[in-house]
């Protein structure tokens, strides 16, 4: 089904690495040219994206520092001709247990899971609401309701994001402008890629489906999500893609046993 996005307009942070990375090319694929805002430069893949897209711009972004985040909402706006979608994705996370948590590691989790992008969707919505059109989107995390340890400030952060995507949905819900977020379970990112393989093997017994998603995976259901012809009466809502890790149930069965009660006349 067409997503009716080509042409579109997107400014994406943290879209050229990981997850984010994942769902810029599912928008470059659909024709959306793309301003990229990171912490790092990675040529490759904005030449992806570009070869994909036709267009697509980066720059280099602090998001955590307020001054940043504007200045990077007007460059966007300049380099695309303005903007018709605006994916929030950049994310930090920095373990701590709760005995140990500094302020230093708690104020830049916050900071840049949180802060930032309240600094960023007031510039972003500014810019919609003349239009009185627009879709915003924001990656969360599952961490929300499936705790890992070490992750006390990083689970604030994803808990106040859900919290500010609702508000941000209900105030520009009268410009309709929508307001959306995905939740991603565990995925292949850099984030992730020091998990020793032990660890993951532990980790793959907890997800339904039993294996590790790939960043590629998450691109379908913010295409969705971002889609006015695919999604026109949603906003607020959260859509989880995570092999089913938040509603993993006790480890009562082996998979044997669970297909065998499932196949039993």
């Amino acid at each position: 089904m067409d997503a009716d996005l080509r042409g579109k307009k997107c400014l994406i942070t943290g879209g050229n690495t990981g997850i984010g990375f994942g769902i810029a090319k599912a928008l470059a694929k659909e024709g959306v040219e793309l301003a990229v805002a990171g912490n790092r430069d990675e040529p490759g893949a904005i030449a992806e994206l570009e070869n994909l897209s036709g267009k697509a711009r980066f720059r280099m972004t602090d998001v955590s520092q307020e001054s940043d985040a504007v200045a990077m909402v007007a460059w966007a706006i300049q380099a695309l001709g303005g903007l018709d979608l605006f994916v929030n994705n950049a994310g930090r996370a920095l373990p701590e247990s709760v005995t140990q948590i500094t302020s230093d590691a708690h104020y830049k989790t916050l900071d840049t899971n949180l802060t930032a992008c309240v600094w960023a969707c007031r510039e972003v919505a500014r810019s919609m609401i003349p239009r009185r059109a627009g879709s915003i989107l924001f990656t969360n995390s599952t961490v929300r309701v499936a705790y890992s340890y070490r992750e006390a400030s990083y689970r604030i952060s994803k808990v106040g994001l859900k919290a500010y995507m609702e508000s941000l949905a209900t105030e520009l819900a009268p410009f309709g402008i929508r307001v959306n977020q995905i939740s991603p379970g565990h995925f292949r990112t850099p984030l992730t890629a020091s998990m020793p393989a032990r660890v993951e093997n532990i980790m793959k017994t907890q997800i339904p489906l039993r294996r590790i998603a790939e960043p590629e995976e998450i691109g379908p259901a913010a295409v969705f999500l971002l889609s006015d012809r695919l999604s026109p009466y949603i906003t607020g809502a959260d859509i989880v893609v995570d092999g089913g890790l938040s509603i993993r149930p006790l480890p009562i069965y082996s998979d044997e046993e669970i297909e065998k009660m499932n196949l039993e006349e």
